[in-house]
């Protein structure tokens, strides 16, 4: 047989045997070309009023390449140590490494471009479903078509060239190391069991517990006045990050198996065969993966994480525009107000008019604070906020000698609690007047011009309102100081309005919102953000539970002669399979629930600054993560059930 038969059959038998190596490549060359076609395709930024994505989907692409680099050298690790006995059987008959290495190129060259061109066709044929994906998400009205971009092509063929390189290049390091006789234990050899756990493994174990529950405790005190100055809260930051992570990889190094030998001892010695399968099992490997798995957990947190913050943006969008602009216009300018109006009865749509006079005051509110200044960006004792007359507000009636604050979300709760009655000073250019606070109503009356966006607006008497707008502060004032705001009548004409409003040429567009503009803006640009999240989200996903995958196929191969044992001495398949099932649901189970740990109360320390609903946005995502990545679970029990039929 000379060296190319020799070749052609490693071939056709490693197509056979490695289907997960090829699977990796032929799906890392499908989502790296779908990715990147958008990148290239004139749809996305073409479209009239679409997003401008190329700049976002470039550099989300970058990571995406960190993602398949990962995930391609760590599946031809495993692919390269299960052949280490065929490299050594080619050296025992003589062959030189430069030959072995020689023929593992050509094999390889041919394995993994193969797999390319199907992953990049595969990558094609979805393409057009992507980005129809990404114009729904985004509300983008445009036509997707499928396109093949020859710049994504090249692209995709120099970035998973140079991932071949790297991979040719771990291949040489591996065979010109390896002496004969380690090539033949390479399979064979297992990660540490040192079944009697030491002092400093429980002290690490605890660590790790405490160093997770405390950036957890200073998460959830981020914003309740704890930390009162950037610096302090920039630090915190860096704590939570550095405290999470640590004690991520102390819980894996010996949390763990701490906690586990603690489960072991209740039983005083009286193990089953599930708890034999199952808990010792986990004991002894998870220490050797700890790092592993850290990176897994934590980049796992990091998507969730996001992809919740951009999901409860994108959910929130209707309600924030709300809050943002109160009624269907927001027009801030005289002129401007009556050139709408005009436009809207020439159309002859109906409408209605609410006009408010608006002045900016300093306010002390050191007094009705939950606590001390919450907000490092705000000084509490002379906060400018906007200020209205009750006249200008139906069914409220106020004395002269109170104030009530209205506009209140979640934001303005979490950085700035208000007590619900207290002392407050209102001060202009001279005069201060003391006030009686009596309470804080949620409806926004004034839109994000006046407020900022957070701020709550201040309603006085009559009186109290003429004369600070005598005494009124020009250094803090507005470029104007009337609100219009304008309500359809009938809501099927709001679409009209709203493009009349679009074609409108204002004097000065900034000081103009409209709601359904603001809440389709934010869908939009969170939109983009979203599915670029959840695209490299999903691409994490599916890579880490690919490495976990391969991580219980080497452990099945190795575990296989204790199988054979086991059925020897009675054991059926289903006695044995019961026991796997623990193992697995520990396996995925524990980095999938610190994963969502960490996420969520990452999610809890400030989704405020994103939106107004948390809780359905963040269960809809942690729900699907968990179903996607359960499936892998479940696919690694179904090969430990073929392993263990081959068992006997």
């Amino acid at each position: 047989m000379n060296i190319n038969q020799l070749i052609f059959r490693n071939f056709k038998k490693n197509v056979k045997n490695y289907y997960l190596y090829v699977f990796a490549l032929i799906f890392s060359a499908a989502l790296y070309f779908a990715f990147v076609t958008l990148q290239y395709d004139p749809a996305l930024d073409a479209t009239k009023g679409s997003i401008k994505g190329g700049a976002a989907v470039r550099a989300a692409s970058v990571l995406l390449v960190a993602i398949v680099s990962i995930f391609l050298l760590y599946a031809n690790t495993i692919f390269i140590k299960r052949r280490s006995k065929e490299i050594g059987l080619f050296q025992l008959i003589g062959m030189t490494k430069t030959k072995i290495f020689r023929i593992l190129t050509v094999e390889n060259f041919m394995l993994y471009f193969a797999s390319l061109i199907v992953g990049i066709l595969i990558g094609f044929s979805f393409s057009k479903a992507v980005i129809m994906i990404l114009f729904k998400i985004t509300d983008t009205k445009g036509i997707a078509k499928l396109h093949f971009s020859e710049e994504a092509l090249i692209q995709t063929l120099i970035v998973f060239g140079a991932i071949y390189l790297l991979i040719m290049t771990m291949n040489y390091l591996f065979i010109k190391r390896q002496t004969i006789l380690a090539l033949f234990r390479v399979t064979s050899s297992t990660e540490g069991k040192t079944k009697k756990i030491s002092i400093l493994e429980i002290i690490i174990g605890i660590l790790g517990i405490i160093f997770i529950a405390s950036g957890y405790y200073i998460s959830a005190k981020l914003f309740d006045g704890s930390f009162t100055s950037m610096n302090a809260l920039a630090i915190a930051m860096i704590s939570i990050l550095a405290l999470v992570i640590i004690g991520t990889y102390l819980f894996y190094k010996g949390s763990v198996r701490f906690l586990l030998n603690l489960m072991r001892k209740s039983k005083n010695g009286y193990l089953t065969i599930n708890d034999v399968l199952s808990l010792s099992s986990i004991m002894f490997r998870m220490k050797s993966n700890a790092l592993l798995l850290t990176v897994i957990t934590t980049v796992s947190a990091l998507a969730i994480g996001f992809l919740c913050l951009s999901y409860i943006s994108y959910y929130s969008a209707e309600k924030s525009a709300g809050d943002y602009v109160p009624n269907d216009f927001a027009i801030n300018n005289s002129k401007d107000a009556a050139s709408f109006k005009a436009a809207l009865d020439r159309k002859k749509i109906a409408y209605t008019e609410k006009k408010i006079d608006v002045i900016q005051v300093k306010a002390n509110v050191k007094n009705i604070l939950e606590n001390d200044l919450k907000s490092p960006m705000v000084d509490s004792s002379a906060m400018t906020i906007p200020m209205i007359s009750e006249k200008s507000v139906s069914g409220v009636d106020v004395a002269p000698n109170e104030t009530l604050f209205t506009g209140y979300n979640n934001m303005l709760q979490k950085t700035m609690a208000f007590k619900d009655s207290g002392r407050i000073e209102l001060k202009g250019k001279q005069k201060v007047i003391p006030q009686k606070f009596v309470g804080l109503n949620r409806k926004f009356l004034l839109p994000i011009y006046f407020t900022g966006g957070g701020l709550p607006t201040a309603i006085v008497d009559n009186s109290i309102f003429n004369k600070f707008k005598q005494d009124a502060d020009p250094s803090i004032q507005k470029e104007s100081s009337l609100y219009t705001g304008i309500d359809i009548s009938k809501e099927d004409d709001l679409p009209k309005a709203n493009e009349l409003f679009r074609e409108m040429k204002f004097s000065d567009n900034s000081l103009n919102n409209s709601r359904i503009e603001m809440a389709a803006s934010q869908k939009q640009n969170m939109g983009l953000i979203m599915f670029i999240v959840a695209f490299l989200g999903l691409a994490f996903l599916i890579t880490s539970g690919c490495i976990l995958y391969f991580k219980q196929m080497d452990e099945s191969e190795d575990e296989k002669p204790n199988y054979t044992i086991l059925r020897k001495l009675g054991f059926t398949e289903q006695d044995l399979l019961k026991g796997i099932k623990i193992k697995q649901l520990f396996n995925f189970g524990i980095p999938l629930i610190v994963g969502l740990l960490h996420s969520y109360f990452a999610v809890q320390s400030g989704w405020f600054l994103f939106g107004t609903e948390v809780w359905t946005p963040m269960i809809i995502v942690m729900i699907i993560y968990t179903a996607l990545y359960s499936i892998f679970g479940i696919l690694s029990v179904l090969y430990y059930k073929k392993i263990i039929k081959e068992a006997l």
